[in-house]
């Protein structure tokens, strides 16, 4: 069963990942609900990147790639254990997830 956002249901693999991407912001919250994830500034900032990543790149960073290309916009954050606080679950995969992408290649991403 997948997610159901203004009333469409998104149609999800066996791991709950979209088969297609959605790029509302509506998605974020309702499948960040499903991961038991409660979405701050920083969760919406790492949405952002993770779109804009696949939107550029046709799939997602993997997690040393996400930690390199998130510190080169900031390094003020220490987004290695961050983005494991953010995402406890394998964060390249779990960030991908909420943010309304398919399930990245392999062990996820490039």
């Amino acid at each position: 069963m997948g997610y159901v956002v203004n009333g469409e249901e998104l149609e999800v693999d066996e791991e709950g990942f979209l088969l297609e991407a959605n790029f509302s912001d509506d998605v974020v919250p309702v499948i960040a609900a499903a991961e038991k994830i409660t979405l701050s500034d920083l969760h919406w900032r790492v949405v952002r990147f993770m779109r804009t990543q696949f939107q550029e790149n046709g799939h997602t960073p993997n997690f040393r790639n996400m930690v390199a290309l998130l510190t080169e916009e900031d390094d003020s954050v220490d987004w290695k254990k961050t983005l494991y606080e953010l995402f406890p679950q394998q964060p390249n995969r779990q960030a991908s997830k909420v943010s309304g992408l398919p399930k990245p290649y392999g062990k996820g991403g490039y």
